[in-house]
């Protein structure tokens, strides 16, 4: 609760709030001894990621703008190839399929749905 008392290891070197100077992560996972530098990197990695999702929805927005008819924003092979190549990366990267499985059904189901308003948008009747 509140903020921690001093900035995590590698923090001050981090102009952007994402890295340390040198690229990497400022404090890795086995070298964290207090919760503030865990939660310090969680953060971290969360701001990565929703730059990494707002990238991901640029692409679906285009999609919907460049797809013809709109019963082409819901594919169910494409859905499942996407399901197949995500888990194939997460068993490569140490991900759970307990995590990664469910985390990209969502999204992948709220993609279509954004993907659906940007092809009504786009594609007037």
């Amino acid at each position: 609760m509140g903020a921690p008392a001093e900035t995590p290891t590698g923090a001050a070197n981090d102009p952007h709030g994402d890295q340390a100077a040198d690229g990497r992560c400022a404090t890795e996972p086995d070298a964290c001894r207090v919760m503030d530098e865990v939660r310090y990197e969680i953060d971290r990695l969360d701001r990565v990621l929703v730059r990494l999702l707002a990238e991901r929805q640029r692409y679906i927005e285009a999609a919907g703008r460049i797809k013809p008819r709109r019963d082409e924003v819901r594919l169910p092979w494409r859905i499942e190839d996407v399901v197949a190549k995500v888990l194939a990366s997460a068993e490569r990267e140490g991900l759970s399929k307990r995590i990664a499985e469910p985390v990209w059904r969502e999204l992948i189901e709220r993609c279509i749905e954004h993907e659906h308003e940007i092809w009504a948008r786009t594609h007037p009747e």
